[in-house]
């Protein structure tokens, strides 16, 4: 009698044991892919793989994000002799890495006006692998001569007509200088903006006005100023970007590196880091218009 008990009750241990197990793998199961689904969204807006600090291992970089949950990666070619491996990079990545393409203010200089004017038509010709212009804009802190300041602002000016003759994106340089940059894209009356690196307090509502885009980066996790933007700022208005190689604070930045932006901005607004990520790149997605790779 005690041993059929006892069997009876091993039996019975058995099966709830199995049961507890299949339904806690279950769950388990459904919250990987719930983050995964959330994950897949990730969109770093902003990098240059073209850059000699990835020449050596660039498919692993690659890998790795995708390996994170990175579902797309634009890289910004802001220099005419990038041009050519920003492009190459796009054809080997297609749907997975993207390409935006300008010259950049601080190299305005470097350049004779036809050199830049041929550039831009080059970036006609190559319309169907280019997601957005820039960046592009005005640097006053690296360029001081006044002579080559109003260069920059003409250059811009061709940068912004050339954006909405193709309807693409438009993507904004702008250091130490504003004042001038918010007068021109006021003067041009274009909507399809997204302010790269955006750091300016005195601009927040003028940004929330004109429902334009700012990206933020790895510059995030150590600037008391970019926390009180990102607070201020509307979770529809922004997206994430890395910059790397650069901002790694002593070491290569990579496209990874989004997670602890998303993270940041999760702490900062006291949201669900899920919901920063996968908003994010639903805002990302959108705005440039991207035809990404099915999960």
């Amino acid at each position: 009698m005690f041993k059929r008990i006892f069997l009876l009750f091993l039996l019975a241990f058995f099966f709830t044991f199995h049961a507890t197990h299949h339904r806690v793998n279950h769950i388990k199961l459904k919250y990987y892919k719930f983050i995964q689904r959330f994950k897949n969204f990730m969109i770093d807006v902003h990098c240059h793989l073209e850059q000699k600090d990835f020449e050596n291992d660039l498919e692993q970089v690659i890998e790795k994000a995708k390996a994170q949950g990175i579902k797309a990666i634009i890289t910004c070619s802001a220099d005419i002799k990038d041009f050519e491996k920003g492009l190459e990079i796009v054809k080997k990545f297609k749907n997975y890495v993207f390409l935006t393409a300008s010259v950049h203010p601080i190299h305005v200089p470097e350049y004779s006006d036809d050199e830049i004017k041929e550039f831009l038509e080059k970036l006609r010709k190559n319309r169907k692998y280019i997601v957005g212009i820039g960046e592009t804009g005005l640097d006053y802190y690296w360029v001081k001569d006044p002579e080559q300041r109003e260069r920059q602002k003409k250059v811009f000016l061709w940068h912004i007509e050339l954006a909405k003759e193709l309807s693409l994106p438009l993507i904004i340089h702008s250091r130490e200088a504003s004042s001038d940059t918010v007068k021109i894209l006021e003067q041009v009356c274009y909507d399809k903006v997204l302010w790269h690196f955006f750091g300016d307090k005195s601009l927040v509502e003028w940004m929330i006005k004109n429902k334009y885009k700012a990206s933020f980066n790895t510059f995030l996790l150590k600037s008391k100023t970019h926390k009180k933007i990102v607070k201020a700022l509307p979770l529809e208005l922004i997206l994430l970007e890395t910059d790397a190689p650069w901002l790694g604070f002593g070491k290569r930045n990579e496209p990874i590196s989004i997670i602890k932006v998303a993270e940041k901005i999760a702490e900062v607004k006291k949201l669900s880091f899920e919901e920063v990520w996968h908003k994010c790149g639903e805002n990302a997605k959108e705005f440039f218009n991207l035809e990404l790779k099915p999960s």
